[in-house]
């Protein structure tokens, strides 16, 4: 009897240990091994990064995100080692106007490139629309967004303390470089501005009004600066050395991205109302309509390869990537991706 029992408490500790060896060894997330070139898109409903190799499209690895919810636009550091994604809790993908309240959940995540493993996890007291590495990588900056004083908050990314806050307008969304890394320009969507700041000195230099719903003010090597104003669907074309605006493209859609194309010398706007990317030229010095290229429901993110001769294109409608011979501008692959992507950058 005595044995008996011995034994039945001998097999029950034996099976608590297993058990508990295997609940520990299922937690484990492996390391990914992503030492290929790869763009990385975010998927803001699937809630992960999913890398597609760029010799052959094709979904190579998935980076889980430790459960956030909803994370927004992604960049790479100069050095490309580490990605910084914005986990705002909040789903962007019909439009960034509006969105300014407090809520659970609210971050900043950096990533190593090649293992996909969280390195620093940033918890912000509201939303950030994106957060962006300087030209040097020694910081990150983090827009804060509120509908009566937003701020930015610029990280000292050796030890990831807080160097510098910044106030800017009201519901501010993106913050973006110049080509440059000179100058950082702020989008403040509630107030219709952008705010130009001197990227070393952290001092505000000028504030433009540039149209309705500003989300975004999108670098080209041109020396211009091209901020996408959402419910006004117009582009201002601003000068990086004047400060000034030279130019607005009355578009007749809602735009989600602009980026330039200095070998085409072409303007792409993605066209989120109708699922396609408007290409522009110069005529009499006029940013004109040339074509355009249908590439899938709410597109969204631009963006070229260092040769700007692929482009890609993320569909959040279609949960998609196009990607595009820029020079035929004709759609040669299209990736099936996670639920409503939006951010992409490429390795």
């Amino acid at each position: 009897m005595i044995y008996n029992r011995l034994m039945i408490g001998i097999l029950s500790i034996t099976t608590l240990i297993i058990s508990s060896c295997m609940k520990h060894e299922a937690m484990v997330i492996p390391n990914l091994n992503i030492n290929f070139p790869a763009a990385y898109v975010v998927n803001g409903t699937s809630n992960n990064i999913m890398a597609i190799k760029l010799s052959d499209h094709s979904i190579a690895e998935t980076i889980t995100l430790n459960g956030a919810s909803f994370p927004h636009h992604i960049y790479l550091n100069p050095s490309k080692t580490k990605l910084a994604v914005a986990i705002t809790s909040t789903d962007l993908s019909a439009g960034h106007a509006g969105h300014a309240t407090s809520s659970a959940g609210m971050k900043i995540m950096i990533i190593d490139v090649v293992t996909g493993v969280i390195d620093k996890e940033l918890n912000v007291a509201k939303m950030p629309h994106n957060a962006i590495f300087n030209s040097s990588g020694t910081e990150l900056w983090v827009g804060q967004t509120d509908l009566n004083q937003s701020q930015i908050i610029v990280y000292n990314t050796s030890d990831w303390t807080v160097k510098n806050t910044i106030n800017v307008g009201k519901g501010l969304s993106e913050v973006t470089f110049s080509s440059d890394g000179l100058m950082a320009y702020a989008c403040n969507t509630t107030d219709g501005t952008t705010t130009i700041l001197n990227a070393n000195t952290k001092l505000i230099l000028t504030t433009l009004s540039v149209g309705i719903d500003p989300i975004g003010a999108w670098s080209a090597t041109n020396g211009k600066m091209y901020v996408d104003n959402e419910t006004g669907k117009t582009v201002t074309e601003i000068s990086v050395a004047g400060m000034n605006i030279t130019q607005r493209i009355n578009l007749g859609f809602k735009p989600g991205y602009v980026a330039h194309n200095p070998i085409q010398n072409e303007l792409w706007v993605s066209d989120a109302t109708n699922g396609k990317v408007v290409y522009y030229t110069l005529l009499n010095d006029i940013w004109t309509v040339k074509g355009n290229i249908p590439t899938g429901a709410d597109a969204h993110a631009i963006t070229f390869t260092p040769d700007y001769l692929v482009a890609y294109v993320t569909n959040q409608g279609a949960n998609t990537v196009s990607v595009i011979n820029v020079a035929s501008h004709n759609v040669t692959k299209t990736i099936n991706v996670g639920t409503k992507p939006n951010g992409i950058a490429l390795k």
